[in-house]
């Protein structure tokens, strides 16, 4: 090595090695073991230059381009890269985020080996066509640049499994971007998009989709027919319903549509039979299909700030796994709710519960038997009691009843042994404890 560098003794097989330069850069390189007393160089597949205030590629990287497997330079200021930097031939992992690059050369061709690309972070406009060369890309990470299309050499990477391309200028994909029918991780999210290639049916094995943040009217009618298809994000779009085509995603576990004008959901939403996560907030929804209480799987619902008047009584039920008895978190915050169903005291796995700002009047005696609520918030309703029953919630932690029309509260409450935290504000002249209970 050169005279700057201190190589680490007693090196194992495939063991990170630490040299230290005058510069204070940190390089990590992985050695073969080490031959030293024979006289023989040291071999060198990782190097890392990452926060190093760089404005160019150090020079010195090119002394291993035959060996070189893993390149780092995170968050520099470099603005262009060299040409030599494309006869590191080896390279397999390239990552250079948070930088002030405007171009991807056309060089990158020459990247033959390479199965990890992150660029995220610059001001990259556009992939040259003969990305296609790099056959063997699996993950290409390059969010935040203003990116407006993908040329059709894009499709060619046959073997990319992880594409995320966020916040970018995307207003289209290419209409054979289902050639890329090895992706299990597809993030599109903040983009301009409106609607999906048809093409996209072909992607089998996507798992996860991100699509939040974009202009869709409507869902896509080619989503339903990924069947594979795990997490989903629609949020922060316009689409205005849910077709009852989306029941078909039977292996669906995360579907996110918060930020949304839907006003109904279609009752066919039941086929989602997988469904753990399911996010509706901000909508324009006036009611919840019957059918959402066979979303037996459900462990998250949030309807908040929505019209809904009335909850459906099937989202409990008395027969084991029926209704949502799996639901933890529960959210009608901001609704037109002026009573909760009775069902409500089924959801025993119960955690957190809120209904904020609605036109609740009293609570149903039932729902004493959500024994494993800790956080409850019915804050500013129109409650004018509680039911004695709200003393069998012994794991009530956390309770917020201010801004209602509380008089005062039953005695049961003093069984709320493990109660860390009760607001009672802007209720009408609270006393602590009504004895007559």
């Amino acid at each position: 090595m050169g005279k700057n560098c201190t190589l680490l003794n007693n090196v194992g097989v495939g063991e990170v090695q630490c040299l230290e330069m005058t510069t204070k850069r940190k390089l990590i390189g992985r050695l073969v073991p080490c031959r030293c007393f024979r006289g023989e160089e040291e071999v060198i597949s990782v190097l890392d230059y990452s926060h190093c205030s760089l404005q160019q590629v150090p020079k010195e990287i090119f002394s291993f381009e035959r060996t070189l497997e893993e390149l780092y330079l995170d968050a520099n200021q470099i603005e262009e890269l060299p040409k030599q930097l494309f006869n590191c031939q080896a390279l397999k992992k390239l990552s250079m985020p948070d930088n002030d690059l405007s171009n991807l050369p056309t060089t990158i061709a020459s990247l033959v080996n390479l199965k990890e690309l992150d660029i995220s972070k610059n001001g990259i406009q556009e992939f040259p066509d003969n990305i296609k060369c790099c056959k063997g890309l699996s993950v290409v990470e390059a969010s935040v640049n203003p990116i407006t299309k993908l040329p059709d050499g894009f499709t060619q990477l046959l073997n990319l499994t992880q594409l995320f391309l966020n916040d970018a200028f995307l207003e289209y994909l290419p209409a054979n971007f289902g050639r890329l029918s090895k992706l299990r991780i597809l993030e599109l999210r903040e983009n301009h998009l409106k609607t999906m290639p048809k093409s996209i049916h072909r992607l089998t094995q996507l798992e996860r989709l991100d699509l939040g943040s974009n202009e869709f009217t409507e869902m896509p009618e080619v989503l339903e027919q990924i069947h594979n298809l795990k997490e989903l994000w629609l949020d922060n779009n316009s689409l205005q319903c849910i077709p009852g085509a989306i029941g078909k995603l039977r292996q669906l576990r995360y579907f996110d549509l918060a930020k949304n004008r839907i006003e109904s959901l279609d009752t066919d939403i039941s086929g989602c039979e997988a469904l753990e996560d399911l996010l509706l907030s901000s909508n324009m929804l006036q009611q919840l299909p019957d059918s959402i209480g066979m979303l037996k799987k459900l462990t998250t619902l949030k309807v908040d700030d929505n019209q809904l008047t009335s909850l459906p009584n099937t989202i409990g039920s008395p027969k084991p796994k029926h209704g949502l008895s799996l639901l933890e978190e529960f959210d009608c915050s901001c609704n037109e709710l002026e009573s909760l169903p009775p069902t409500i005291g089924y959801l025993h796995n119960l955690r957190t519960f809120a209904a904020d700002e609605n036109f609740l009047i009293e609570l149903p005696r039932e729902i004493g038997n959500c024994k494993n609520v800790t956080v409850m918030s019915m804050r500013s309703n129109k409650l004018e009691f509680l039911p004695d029953e709200i003393g069998q919630m012994t794991k009530l932690r956390v309770l917020n009843l201010s801004d209602n029309r509380l008089k005062n509260l039953p005695f049961t409450f003093t069984k709320l042994k493990d109660l860390a935290a009760l607001w009672l504000s802007d209720n009408q002249k609270t006393k602590a404890i009504n004895n007559d209970s």
